[in-house]
């Protein structure tokens, strides 16, 4: 052996210095920032994109605050003056600049119907919106991981059958028809749960709970289904390769070849699907918030576009981007972290 290949040593332990080591620490922080990051990169482009692309169709609707608020009596000079008030009169790239400063300073605009701050008319709705999309994602997630698990592990045999057959039917139920059926059962002839309304949680988790469980189920289904067999797909997968037969192999119990080796490596494609189901549960709430009287996220999409209120709908669509590249980040980190594939891919 040369010189030139034994590795320096360290004159206070004599051994061999950690080169190795560090390079290895060095590595999986850059590997980590870059999860991190790419998606990050991204975001930007998509972001401006998105929001000049939701500034220009409010553009070229034709719709004025002056048709909502003056009405067919309007003389010009109180048109003129309410667009100047609105900035309407400014050129289109001046304005769009002026309200991407606004917008990322959280000022989305007032609207136009009654000349409330938007952020307000939101934040109103958002505790109702987030409470039954985040019940949603939370029932999906844990009975597909449930259902997905126990599908993999009896790949073929009747609970596998019944399981991808339940998926299959619930995959297809409209929201709104399985919310309909849940008030019949639950609400009018069990008497269990109520029909309709929202009570904050600041009022007891009971009075909460009670009136969101039947609209989350009703908007779980799909979530449920998607994630059951994204997860078996992956696990049945995993459960062929070389690696876990060693485990097997060598005497591990099924639990643990399941738990360290199975599901860590298995779990991508369901978690990839969850990136775009919480911006999917929240933007499909319109049904369901108006079967249940709830007056949250999707019935104010709905009421803001019908009337015109351009504003409204513009902070609503850039929502909806950067809740669904915020998700899509959060995955893509969870992803990095728990399957070695994934990071290596980075």
């Amino acid at each position: 052996m040369t010189a030139s290949t034994v590795a320096p040593t360290t004159p206070l332990t004599g051994g061999r210095a950690p080169v190795g080591t560090k390079n290895i620490v060095w590595h999986r922080a850059q590997r980590v920032f870059l999860s991190v990051w790419k998606p990050i990169s991204i975001f930007i482009p998509v972001f401006i994109l998105g929001s000049f692309f939701t500034f220009g169709l409010g553009a070229i609707s034709g719709r004025s605050p002056a048709a909502l608020q003056l009405g067919d009596a309007a003389t010009p000079d109180a048109v003129a003056a309410l667009n100047h008030q609105f900035g309407l009169d400014q050129p289109f790239f001046s304005r769009y600049f002026d309200w991407l400063g606004a917008l990322l300073s959280g000022n989305f605009g007032n609207s136009w119907v009654n000349g409330v701050p938007v952020i307000k008319l939101l934040g109103d709705r958002a505790a109702v919106s987030l409470s039954v999309a985040g019940l949603a994602l939370l029932i999906g997630v844990v009975f597909g991981f449930i259902f997905g698990s126990i599908a993999a592990q009896f790949q073929t045999r009747w609970p596998d059958r019944l399981i991808t057959t339940g998926t299959t039917i619930i995959s297809v139920l409209p929201p709104f028809v399985v919310g309909i059926a849940l008030i019949a059962v639950f609400s009018i002839w069990l008497r269990l749960l109520p029909a309709v309304g929202f009570v904050p949680i600041t009022k007891g988790f009971w009075p909460w709970f009670s009136h969101l469980i039947l609209p989350a189920i009703a908007l779980s289904f799909d979530t449920v289904s998607d994630v059951a067999r994204q997860l078996r797909t992956g696990l049945v997968s995993v459960y062929r390769e070389n690696y876990v037969t060693g485990a097997v192999v060598r005497g591990l119990g099924p639990r643990r070849v399941f738990f360290v080796h199975v599901l860590r490596n298995g779990i991508g494609p369901a978690l990839s699907v969850l990136g775009l189901k919480f911006p999917a549960l929240l933007g499909g709430a319109v049904l369901i918030e108006t079967i249940f009287g709830l007056a949250g996220y999707g019935v104010f999409a709905a009421q803001s576009a019908v009337s015109g209120d351009v504003p409204s709908v513009q902070a609503v669509l850039v929502i909806s981007i950067v809740l669904v590249v915020v998700f899509n980040l959060l995955v893509n980190i969870i992803l990095n972290r728990l399957i070695p594939s994934a990071a290596r891919g980075v």
